[in-house]
Parts: C-alpha cells; sequence; structure tokens
C-alpha cells in the first residue's frame, strides 16, 4: 500500500506540476493554492478528474496561510485551509467555507532501531518537548512512557512547521488543550513563536528534515509519514488511552463532529474523548467568494469538488483520510447556492 501510495502522489504531483505551468485564465484548468495538509488527496483526486473530463487542478501547495492570502487577494478561484476561519471573518471578507475531508495528524521521529508504533507520546509530554524543557530522549518522563525502549541519550532536535500552516495550527491547538503552559506562552495559531526546533516548509519539508536527521521529531499528516517511510509515534488520548494511528482511530475521533451545529462549517476536533479516539485531527477547509470575479472559474471548482464528494471516497480512504458523511455533502451543496454563478 504504501508503495502504491508513493507512485500515486508521485504521478498526481507530475499533473499538478504541468498545471501550475498553464494560466489560471484557462478554461481548463481551476487555480487554487493552501494546505499542504490535504495535498495528497487533492492530487489523487486531481489525477482521476483530469482523466475523466480534462481539467486540470492548478493547486499551488503553499501552507493555510498562503491559501487564505491568495483568496483574499482574488488571485485563486479558491483557497484552502486547515485552520477554519470564523463565521464573522468569513462574513466580514465575503467568503463561504466547507470541508473536504477530514485528515490526521502523527509525531514522526528518526531513531536508529526503534520502529514504528514502538514509541508512546503523551500531550503534557509532547508540549514540554516543543517549549524545549524535555531535550534529552532518554529523559525520565519519556521513559516511564516506554520502559522497554532502547532510548539514547542523544538530544531531541525539534522540527516544526516555517510557513503559515493550518498544520501547525492544529498541533498548536492540541497543545493548547493538554498543557495550559503551552497556551498560555505559545497559543494556537497558523504561525507561532516556537520556543525550539528548526523549520521546514509544507508537511513535506518537514518529513524531509526529519527522514534527514537522526534525533529529530516532527508533526506531519500520516500521508507524509507513509509517503516517507518515517515510524511514527502511538499516543496516549482524552480517555488515557494508547491509540494507534489509523482508519479505526481516526474515524473514532470523527464521530464527534456535531456538523448539524456547525456555523458555517466551523470545526475543529483535537483532543475528543473515546476509547479509540485519535486526538490530533481536523477536517481540512476550502474558501470561496460569495461574489467570485469569474463565476465560472468557481463553477467549475464547485463541479469537482461535487465529484470528488460523489466518487472521490475510496481514493480518500486509501490514503486515510476520513470522507464526510453524505448528509454532510449534502449540506455543503446546499450552501452553494450562496456562490454567484454555482447553478445551485
Amino acid at each position: 500500500m504504501k508503495a502504491i501510495l508513493r507512485k500515486t502522489i508521485a504521478a498526481a504531483a507530475m499533473i499538478l506540476s504541468t498545471a501550475v505551468m498553464a494560466s489560471s485564465a484557462s478554461a481548463d484548468a481551476i487555480a487554487a493554492a493552501g494546505a499542504t495538509f490535504p495535498y495528497p488527496i487533492y492530487s489523487k483526486w486531481a489525477d482521476a478528474y483530469n482523466k475523466k473530463t480534462g481539467m486540470q487542478l492548478n493547486y499551488q501547495s503553499i501552507g493555510s496561510g498562503g491559501g487564505i492570502a491568495q483568496i483574499k487577494a482574488k488571485t485563486v478561484t479558491f483557497g484552502a485551509t486547515d485552520m477554519p476561519l470564523k463565521p464573522a471573518d468569513l462574513d466580514a471578507a465575503g467568503l463561504v467555507m466547507f470541508p473536504t475531508v477530514i485528515g490526521a495528524e502523527v509525531l514522526v521521529y528518526h531513531l536508529g532501531g526503534i520502529p514504528s508504533n514502538s514509541l508512546v507520546i503523551d500531550g503534557p509530554t509532547l508540549a514540554d518537548i516543543y517549549l524545549g524543557k524535555i531535550t534529552k530522549w532518554n529523559d525520565p518522563r519519556i521513559k516511564k512512557l516506554n520502559p522497554k525502549a532502547p532510548l539514547p541519550n542523544m538530544n531531541i532536535l525539534v522540527v516544526h512547521r516555517s510557513d503559515g500552516s493550518g498544520t501547525t495550527f492544529i498541533f498548536a491547538n492540541y497543545l493548547s488543550k493538554v498543557s495550559k503552559e503551552w497556551a498560555d506562552k505559545v497559543g494556537a495559531a497558523t504561525s507561532v513563536q516556537w520556543p525550539t526546533g528548526i523549520g521546514g516548509k509544507g508537511n513535506e519539508g518537514v518529513a524531509g528534515t526529519v527522514q534527514q536527521t537522526v534525533g529529530s521529531i516532527g508533526y506531519v499528516e500520516y500521508a507524509y509519514a507513509m509517503q516517507n517511510k518515517l515510524p511514527y509515534m502511538r499516543m496516549i488520548n482524552h480517555d488515557g488511552n494508547t491509540v494507534t494511528a489509523s482508519m479505526a482511530s481516526f474515524e473514532a475521533a470523527a464521530s464527534h463532529a456535531d456538523w448539524d451545529h456547525a456555523d458555517h462549517f466551523y470545526m475543529i476536533l483535537t483532543d475528543q474523548p473515546g476509547a479509540e479516539s485519535w486526538p490530533i485531527e481536523n477536517p481540512t477547509f476550502v474558501l470561496f467568494y460569495k461574489d467570485p470575479t469569474n463565476p465560472a472559474a468557481s463553477k467549475q471548482a464547485l463541479d469537482f469538488f461535487k465529484w470528488a464528494y460523489a466518487d472521490g471516497d475510496d481514493m480518500a480512504k486509501s490514503l486515510l483520510y476520513i470522507p464526510l458523511p453524505d448528509a454532510v455533502t449534502k449540506k455543503i451543496e446546499e450552501s452553494w447556492k450562496q456562490i454567484k454563478g454555482s447553478g445551485m
């Protein structure tokens, strides 16, 4: 499965790279930019949709901060962000927001002789690593969580995002829930003042840095851990249970999403209760103008997402994203009536 994933992402990325060279005004291209978190599934969808319709998705994986900036600058048809914008901010900007899939983040590391899923981390310990308070892999608190692991007397190199990132927002939001010190000193945003560590651009940058650096730890979307063959940790969740990153644990957390009461589809799913819930996950979102400068292009992009909701669930699951329930996608499509030229 990992080999198939790498080939699929590589092939789809070639289509996206080619599309980036095309004009955003092309009748056969959808111009978009933003979050790296959903890039693997947008790549896979783009490949399939291109083969079906000839339409190309010109999606630049530049981070959520860049996606928000570009849609507000009206340089793209839609922006993509993992950090949901608050309803008041959407209304003030004349934007519509809706989710596409739910994805999870994992903690990846590079330690020789310690395979994937053999290390366990909890929220408070993780926060103290990223606060720079725990600096060695054989620190007593890590050893207590992993009494049988051959933890080395080695410095921990913290790796984080260097760009404005919804992946960072979700990670920092989780740390804010499990550590008062993190909440007070750092907080949650697409960009934060990191107490320690080095930065990598995009999920791919963090994954690449961890892959190349012994003693490192970083947070990435799950597909990037698989793509780069990086070992990832198990986690102790809100209920105190040790859980493994899997479709079952991702779905357990996603089951707590109350979309019926989500104003403007605003949703945060970190640190959810439940015996099996994975603690760091959230929907990823796209942003459209209610009154777009190019209504025809917006309709093309909405047609792409309508197709993805109808035919893209198995592709999403193959990358371990959680598809949205049919009842939710129906609500989303009904919300498109707000968008001029949507045809809804």
